[in-house]
This record gives structure tokens, sequence and C-alpha cells, in this order.
């Protein structure tokens, strides 16, 4: 019990300067926290022989400033191997049609969204959007014909593209 009340004591007097001392350091309190919060549990597993070196503050922050650089490197890492493995993907940006797309659904009400959405988009035939919604069919056929007369509403041709409608001869 008495290494837990010393434990203790030394957190108490020194987690709060570690910490601003690690914040100056990263620039970021949550990952500053984090590394200081791990190397107080390192502290912890290895007390008996921390409390006996020439200053266990030390110790902590040379751990706590090792784990936030370690997490720096990870995350630079992720995102080396992330734009490594993006090269020379052509992404598709966002055409006119989609921007139209988006909009006109934007505008019907979200049952009827939501239903075009699942017929159109996923796949879904009327059974299974029936069961994912938890309608009955009839209301699931309703909606997808009265949400498409919406939708050609808001994609009709006679405004042009400049308001974010396409023609249907795209």
């Amino acid at each position: 019990m008495r290494d837990a009340e010393e434990f203790d004591a030394f957190y108490t007097a020194s987690s709060r300067r570690v910490l601003g001392q690690v914040y100056a350091m990263t620039g970021n309190r949550a990952e500053a926290e984090d590394a200081v919060a791990e190397a107080y549990l390192k502290a912890w597993d290895r007390w008996s022989t921390v409390r006996d070196c020439d200053s266990p503050e030390a110790w902590v922050r040379r751990v706590a400033s090792r784990n936030a650089v370690s997490a720096w490197r990870k995350a630079v890492n992720r995102l080396r191997a992330h734009h490594r493995d993006a090269v020379g993907e052509e992404v598709e940006g966002l055409g006119p049609d989609h921007v139209a797309l988006v909009h006109a659904l934007r505008q019907i009400p979200g049952d009827q969204r939501r239903v075009i959405v699942l017929h159109h988009l996923v796949g879904l035939n009327v059974a299974e959007i029936a069961q994912e919604v938890g309608a009955p069919t009839g209301t699931v056929k309703a909606r997808l014909a009265r949400g498409r007369r919406a939708m050609a509403e808001h994609l009709s041709d006679t405004e042009g593209p400049a308001t974010g409608r396409v023609s249907h001869d795209a």
C-alpha cells in the first residue's frame, strides 16, 4: 500500500507540470494527455525502479516525449501509406450530374428519398426495401413512383446546368 500512496503523491506533485511540458513540445493537448497518461502508467508498472532514479519526473517526461514522438511517427507513416496507396488512382470528381442528383434528392421528402436511394443506388428490389423500411410493398411502390415524379421536376433540362439541373440527353 505504501507504493500506491507514494506514487499518488508523485503523480499529484508532477503530472500537471509534465503535461504542460509535453503539451509545449507537441502543440496538441490531446496528444500530450495521451502520451503523459501512458508514461505514468509505465512509471506505475515500474515504480520500484523509477522511484530510485535521480529524477522520476524526468523519467516520466522522457517516456512521455518518446510516446508523443512515436505517435507522431505512426501518424506520419499512416499518411504516407495512404498517399502511396492513392498514387495513380483517379478519383471521380463531383460532376454536374452528381451535384444535380444530390440536389434533387434533397428536394423530395425523406421517405421517398430513402426508397429511391435503396432501389436505384443500392440495388434493392421492392420486397427488400419493404423489409428494410418496415413498410408494405404497395407503400414502397407508391413512394418510388412519387419520388421519381418529384425528382423529374428537379432534374428537368429547362433551366440548364447553371442551376444544378442536368439535361436528360447527357
